[in-house]
């Protein structure tokens, strides 16, 4: 089975699991999957540029054959290419068993969301688990990268990662324009028009922050967090790539916690040297690190937030405060108008908007009430996001 792997480096990370799963299933062998080089970012990395790919065939021999080319004897072999189904249980691939009986090699074009959240068997959850957060680790460069930055972060003392995501591309994609000027605004409703991938065009912007859609801004993460009683001495790290507006955004939420620190603040010119323009190289230091923070706090839900909450969980249910986006809108509205202060007020009622927000233990929500077919598997929680009960005890071994 050959496999190319779709979007960036989480949705990548993922897909490759989901393909380890389905590989299983359909007693494959795996080829190293080809990385997308073609999504927003082009990032040129190769397999074993990101990941520690001898380590990751080791850790799963057990589990699936893994080889990291086709060999030779079956390059020119008949090949079939097949779209797998997005959230197909296990019955699906034991029908598509059917396509190796005709063709020695398959080809699998996209990786992503191929395997249902819910209702495989257990074995295979588990397996899911074992690749994404035993098997799939990190190359050298990044894992020891990694590793230093998250001491230097430590040896200051505790540490929030905060993955804000206000970039470009992400407003862009939301049709997110609260705050921002009417250049600015159409700057991004263009970027979202000559995009041909986004399928959605016209968005309504107020619309989508009052139903909670939209990331915090920078200013409202700051507020946020002074709600929540972090102090103006808290380190935090920022775990994003270019913020969109620079220091015309940041600037309020760096007076906020002048503790904010980036890669590039920590890290030397030619540590990160060896990084540039391998946005999902770096896109994995912010993976580690986030998941080694003493606080994870993402503004907006997205693949890296998923990831990140889930491997948290899968570690103990380490501490992840995910923000009621359509909750705080209300309350940021009523500031505006002047209807409430920053102060004893807010912070009351934020700290208790998000008393169960914050990552403690609890079965994966379902999908939406009423929702059928394929809407009600995209409506359900993601299994990486919260692999409990499948690969976590309560008793803390897992």
């Amino acid at each position: 089975m050959t496999v190319r792997s779709n979007g960036g480096l989480n949705q990548m990370r993922t897909g490759i699991c989901d393909m380890i799963a389905v590989a299983r299933l359909v007693n494959a062998t795996l080829v190293i999957p080809q990385l997308d080089k073609r999504s927003f970012w082009q990032d040129t990395s190769t397999f074993k540029d990101i990941f520690n790919e001898p380590g990751f065939i080791k850790a799963l021999e057990g589990d699936v054959h893994i080889v990291s080319d086709l060999p030779e004897s079956l390059q020119s072999a008949p090949r079939a290419r097949k779209h797998f189904t997005s959230w197909s249980g296990a019955s699906y691939y034991e029908d598509a068993k059917e396509l190796w009986k005709d063709h020695k090699v398959v080809h699998i074009p996209k990786s992503d969301s191929r395997l249902a959240n819910n209702g495989l068997p257990i074995d295979i959850q588990r397996l899911r688990c074992r690749c994404l957060y035993q098997a799939l680790c990190f190359s050298d460069p990044i894992e020891d990268l990694g590793k230093k930055l998250v001491e230097r972060l430590k040896s200051r003392g505790k540490f929030i990662a905060l993955h804000l995501r206000y970039e470009k591309d992400m407003l862009a994609f939301t049709g997110c324009t609260y705050g921002l000027s009417e250049s600015e605004a159409e700057e991004l409703r263009i970027m979202r028009e000559r995009t041909s991938h986004w399928k959605v065009k016209d968005i309504n912007s107020t619309e989508q922050r009052s139903g909670g859609n939209c990331p915090l801004t920078p200013k409202e993460v700051g507020m946020f967090l002074r709600a929540m009683g972090y102090t103006k001495s808290t380190w935090i790290y920022l775990a994003a790539g270019e913020i969109y507006g620079g220091d015309k955004y940041m600037s309020k939420l760096k007076s906020y916690f002048p503790n904010l620190v980036s890669k590039e603040v920590l890290a030397t010119k030619e540590e990160l040297e060896k990084f540039k323009n391998h946005a999902s190289q770096v896109a994995a230091l912010d993976y580690k690190i986030s998941v080694e923070s003493d606080v994870f706090i993402p503004s907006h839900s997205g693949n890296m937030a998923r990831a990140v909450e889930g491997h948290r969980r899968f570690l103990g249910h380490r501490k992840t405060v995910n923000p009621d986006r359509r909750g705080l809108v209300e309350l940021f509205g009523l500031l505006e108008k002047g209807e409430l202060m920053e102060g004893p007020k807010l912070s009351s009622l934020v700290t208790e908007m998000h008393k169960y927000r914050q990552g403690a233990p609890r079965k994966r929500y379902s999908s939406l009430p009423g929702s059928k077919g394929r809407a009600r598997a995209r409506t359900e929680e993601s299994f990486y996001e919260n692999p409990f009960p499948e690969c976590i005890c309560l008793t803390g071994k897992h």
